[in-house]
């Protein structure tokens, strides 16, 4: 009895018969995903994400469809334009982008954490603060202090302290 095996021209088992159609279907999802994340930037950041006329064309007429059905139908559009692309390099491109944000919001998050220090702290810190920032002008940051201080006690909104806050990120952006 002859086995399918034996017959001539038929490989081994180990015929590659290339991806599944799962696999297939997940790297397009991904494509797909990268996408979406293209269209949630700003305009100014897509300009600099590499890609073809058609794909920037597609992105940029994204921000104008509204009904929820079209702008997924519009989402597999892209990821179908995306198979074109250089998605290396677009995922490069927008994790740059991913790190620079994260790194603003630390830069935020840190300010916000001197200006709560400096409301709830006392004159100790800050001396540390005028320390760190020479540049800093001890009489208005004094004051702006002193007045934030006196609104909290009072239960006021956060007006003082917002002024505060820009202020601290003044002093941070220019030294």
């Amino acid at each position: 009895m002859s086995n399918v095996n034996d017959k001539p021209g038929f490989e081994s088992d180990e015929e590659d018969f290339g991806p599944s159609r799962s696999q297939v279907k997940r790297e397009m999802e991904a494509l797909q995903e990268l996408g979406k994340r293209i269209t949630d930037l700003r305009p100014d950041q897509q300009a600099q994400v590499p890609m073809g006329e058609r794909l920037a064309e597609a992105v940029a007429e994204m921000s104008r469809i509204s009904a929820h059905g079209a702008r997924k139908r519009h989402l597999q559009f892209i990821g179908k334009l995306m198979r074109t692309e250089d998605a290396d390099a677009i995922a490069e491109v927008l994790e740059r982008f991913d790190s620079a944000s994260s790194a603003h919001n630390q830069h935020f998050h840190a300010l916000e954490q001197w200006r709560d220090r400096l409301i709830d702290g006392d004159n100790d810190v800050l001396q540390r603060y005028i320390e760190e920032h020479p540049q800093a002008d001890i009489q208005h940051l004094r004051q702006l202090v002193r007045n934030a201080k006196k609104e909290r006690q009072q239960n006021k909104p956060p007006a003082q302290a917002r002024k505060l806050f820009r202020y601290l990120r003044e002093l941070s952006e220019k030294g």
